[in-house]
């Protein structure tokens, strides 16, 4: 493909130069590591590092030329396309490339502050349940026709999406669900992209530090529905009970599926029934019942599995299908996730790191009636300050006994940190005990429980590693905590 024809509706803001517009293009990179001979290299501005200090590594690995919106540094003299904007840019010339993958399949993106894994777990499940070949991209990890592969990021670069779209096509497949961040939206690492089906889960407070106020968030999260210089997509899946997905104004042409359990909502959840085995729940679907069933358990995974059960629907998908692969999809990794070594109380792993998500995982925990509920949480660091008093809060409202840790510090003061949430934690009388190493933290929480308890370890769910004053160690709540119930002596049942 020629430079013309990948750069084709890329906005320049200097004209090119003749003599490349008909050049042979081999591949694009933002990474100039990767870059091999007669690539295009896109140098973005960063936070913590300046792009434009790997061009001439990228030309002298054979780059035809540095795509970037800052100017070239001086003197470069090697050719340099300068555009408006960077991301803008490397997205739509991915999407030439590759031509346009994302309109040959069926693209679900997930948007929303909590939910949005599970949500993108039980539709792909959903999918699958109907013989389809598909893609998974999300927070935990990577799901490309089968094989597990890393992720980075919840949502990658546009350049990294259209190859596994690319390679998803060659592979037979017909589907790909996604997670979609804030900051995905915002940077415009999905600009461009073709949605059949988007989904709302719901809006609460959470990375404030990026965005600075919640106006600003949710607008960020509308442009899913409403996104620039492409098409709606044809179907939306919101949630009613929501009101700030009540503010959403779909286009005319776009197909709205609003579930919940307020009357308003079309696809309505009714007759829920709880156990400690999983949850079942009725819906009124083109006049007749359906019941529906999930070996997750609690509240938030019924408003899941109703966001999946409309996209299902919205891919035409009939509903026996739609049941049997939300009854075939488990727990997701770190989300609620339960640790058993035998021992006479349950223990149970979650990625809850906002006040919204805590309060949610104690409900969860409330649900299967224990005699105690027993709280582990910390508060990111070099993040949004003003949620850490909420947690806190949340943790000393609804809990019997909490043990305020840290979660990942970063480069914050662990103990500045506890003292926010401390805060909000001392408003109640519920007693507690702070520890700043998370791994004391656990074994204090461990050890406190008796039989009939439940122990939520919150925060950081299925992530393997703890930041802790710029440094990354090996840390995963999962391992730790079974670790510490074998040296109370538990064992897992034979």
């Amino acid at each position: 493909m020629t430079l013309q024809d990948v750069l084709r509706g890329v906005s320049l803001m200097e004209g090119m130069p003749g003599r490349l517009s008909e050049a042979k293009v081999a591949g694009l990179e933002y990474d100039s590591r990767k870059v091999e001979r007669d690539y295009l290299f896109w140098a973005f501005p960063g936070a913590r590092v300046d792009g434009r200090v790997f061009a001439a590594q990228a030309i002298e690995k054979g780059a035809l030329a540095v795509v970037s919106e800052l100017d070239a540094p001086q003197g470069f003299s090697d050719p340099w396309l300068r555009v408006r904007h960077g991301r803008d840019s490397l997205a739509t010339a991915a999407r030439n490339f590759y031509q346009a993958p994302d309109e040959r399949l069926g693209l679900t993106g997930i948007t929303g502050t909590n939910g949005k894994t599970t949500t993108s777990f039980l539709i792909d499940s959903v999918l699958r349940a109907d013989g389809r070949t598909t893609a998974l991209i999300g927070t935990i990890e990577y799901h490309l026709a089968g094989r597990v592969l890393k992720a980075p990021n919840t949502t990658p670069e546009s350049l990294d999406l259209f190859r596994m779209f690319d390679e998803l096509l060659r592979e037979g497949g017909r589907n790909a669900t996604m997670e979609v961040s804030s900051h995905a939206l915002a940077l415009g690492r999905v600009h461009g992209l073709h949605f059949h089906t988007g989904v709302f889960t719901n809006l609460t407070r959470d990375h404030l530090d990026f965005h600075g106020t919640m106006e600003n968030y949710f607008s960020v999260k509308r442009l899913l529905f409403l996104p620039e210089g492409v098409p709606a997509p044809p179907c939306a899946v919101l949630n009613y009970d929501d009101s700030w997905a009540r503010r959403i104004e779909l286009p005319a042409e776009t197909a709205a599926y609003w579930y919940g359990f307020g009357e308003g909502a079309g696809y309505r959840a009714r007759n829920v029934r709880y156990s400690f085995e999983g949850l079942s729940f009725d819906l009124q679907i083109e006049g007749a019942r359906h019941t529906f069933r999930s070996p997750m358990v609690g509240n938030i995974n019924v408003y899941n599995a109703l966001a999946a059960i409309c996209a299902g629907l919205s891919y035409g998908i009939d509903v026996e299908t739609i049941a049997a692969g939300i009854a075939q999809c488990r727990a997701v990794p770190g989300r609620f996730e339960r640790i058993d070594m035998g021992q006479p109380f349950l223990v149970v792993v979650d990625y809850a790191h906002t006040d919204d998500a805590l309060r949610n995982l104690i409900s969860v925990a409330r649900g299967l009636k224990p005699k105690r509920v027993i709280t582990l949480f910390g508060c990111g660091g070099d993040r949004d300050r003003s949620k850490r008093p909420l947690m806190g809060m949340v943790a000393g409202e609804n809990s019997d006994y909490v043990v305020l840790t840290s979660d990942n510090p970063r480069s914050e003061d662990p103990l500045a940190i506890i003292n926010d949430a401390l805060v909000g934690l001392r408003r109640f009388d519920t007693p507690h005990d702070v520890e700043p190493d998370r791994e004391i933290g656990i074994r204090k929480a461990l050890g406190e429980a008796m039989p009939g308890d439940i122990v939520l370890i919150a925060g950081k769910g299925h992530e393997p590693y703890q930041v802790l004053g710029g440094k990354t160690i090996d840390f995963d709540d999962r391992v730790v905590a079974r670790r510490i119930l074998a040296d109370f002596g538990h064992r897992v049942r034979e």
